[in-house]
Formats: C-alpha cells, sequence, structure tokens
C-alpha cells in the first residue's frame, strides 16, 4: 500500500497510509451510520508499542465503536513501528507526533468538525498530553498511566474530559490514578468526570460492553449537533 492523503473522508470503513514524519502512518477510518451522524470526529490512540499495543487492541475498538454508535466518525491509528506504520518506538515524543499528523488530515477532511481525542493506557497519555495543542473539544482517558507520564510536561485540556479506571487494574495503579486526579486544580473550565470500575482489569475482561455504556452515557451531554443540521 503507497502512502496517501485521502482528500475526502471515506463512506465506508477503509484502511490506508498517511505520510507521517516517520513514514508511513497506518490509519483505519468508520463513518458513522448517515441518520445519525453528528459534526464530529474522534482519534483513538492505542496502548503501548512495545507491549503489544495496537489500533486492533479490544479496548479502543470498543471506545470507537460506543463513539460511533454516538454519532461521531472515528479514527484508529497505529503509532510508528507498529502494524504497517514505518519507523521506531519514540517514547511517546514521535508518537505524539503522529497524533498531530492524523488529527492535521481530520481537519483537511472534516474542517468543520469537533476534533475529539481519547485513549487506551499509553495512548491516554499520548491524547492527554496533545488535547490542548490540538484544541480538542472532548477527551476520553482509559486507565491513564500516571506514574509514567512526566505530568509537569502536560497542559491540562479544558474541554469535557471523561477519565475510566478500574479498580482491579493489574497494570495501571489504580491508587495512583485517583490520587492524581485529586491534585488536578479545581479551576479547570470542565474538570474531568471520572468513573471507577469496580473489579475490572486493565483490558477490561468481561467489562467492555460496560465500557461501552460508560463512554456512551457520560459524553452524550457533549455530543455535536447532528450533521444533517449543520
Amino acid at each position: 500500500m503507497t502512502p496517501f492523503a485521502p482528500t475526502h473522508f471515506p463512506t465506508s470503513a477503509t484502511t490506508f497510509l498517511l505520510p507521517g514524519a516517520a513514514g508511513a502512518i497506518e490509519i483505519a477510518c468508520d463513518d458513522a451510520e448517515v441518520e445519525a451522524a453528528r459534526v464530529g470526529t474522534a482519534i483513538i490512540c492505542h496502548p503501548h508499542p512495545q507491549h503489544g499495543g495496537t489500533m486492533h487492541n479490544k479496548v479502543v475498538t470498543i471506545v470507537a465503536r460506543a463513539l460511533r454508535e454516538s454519532g461521531l466518525a472515528t479514527v484508529r491509528f497505529n503509532f510508528r513501528g507498529v502494524g504497517e506504520s514505518t519507523g521506531g518506538f519514540d517514547d511517546g515524543h514521535g508518537e505524539a507526533d503522529d497524533l498531530v499528523t492524523v488529527a492535521e488530515w481530520v481537519r483537511k477532511v472534516h474542517p468543520e468538525d469537533a476534533l475529539w481525542l481519547a485513549g487506551f493506557s499509553f495512548g491516554s497519555a499520548i491524547a492527554l498530553r496533545s488535547a490542548k495543542k490540538l484544541a480538542a473539544a472532548a477527551l476520553i482517558s482509559v486507565a491513564p498511566p500516571v506514574d509514567r507520564i512526566d505530568l509537569a510536561e502536560i497542559e491540562l485540556p479544558d474541554c469535557p474530559w471523561l477519565i475510566v479506571q478500574g479498580e482491579a487494574d493489574e497494570i495501571v495503579v489504580p491508587a495512583a490514578v485517583f490520587a492524581w486526579i485529586d491534585t488536578l486544580p479545581r479551576t479547570l473550565a470542565n474538570p474531568p468526570i471520572v468513573v471507577r470500575m469496580a473489579d475490572t482489569s486493565h483490558f477490561f475482561h468481561r467489562r467492555l460492553m460496560d465500557l461501552r455504556g460508560v463512554v456512551k452515557n457520560a459524553m452524550k451531554p457533549f455530543l455535536p449537533p447532528l450533521r444533517s443540521a449543520s
């Protein structure tokens, strides 16, 4: 597959290679159903590339599904060095550049859309780090690895923000996540909506449908208008 940049958002499920700073970025696009489509596109970031994370991760795909069912077009992509994406792991810095490249393409093909960002584990750190810079309209952080993020370099978002954390997470320390949330400034324009999921592991085994419902219900008040009404 030769890298190219489509000039329109695909109307059916499509995978392609987008030119990026480190070479090709593998992209998967899915549009919302026409009758439910809203003026918004969400980019979902996957977990750690060095620990098997890809855009096909089940948590990533269930978040994407929840957002499509809510009316948003969705974009998943593989960070550099994963799948068909070229390059190598860059400790989050190059991966943030990959996200910016994808977001720039989304804004070219959907210039009127609200840009939503979401991420799982490592991907949530990349989305959080980039949310303010990209002027995201909403942010979803699933199992943010706060004990592995340089929090000092993050400019906190001012958009609606959902944080979902399993209380039985064996990889991200739940107590660290909740302690970090308690330190967030009370002056945030949109303090995060925090959902603690009991008896839930890092990969949401047997709880994926519950996660889908959490995302849909928590973010419903912030959905952009219907595309047909725009």
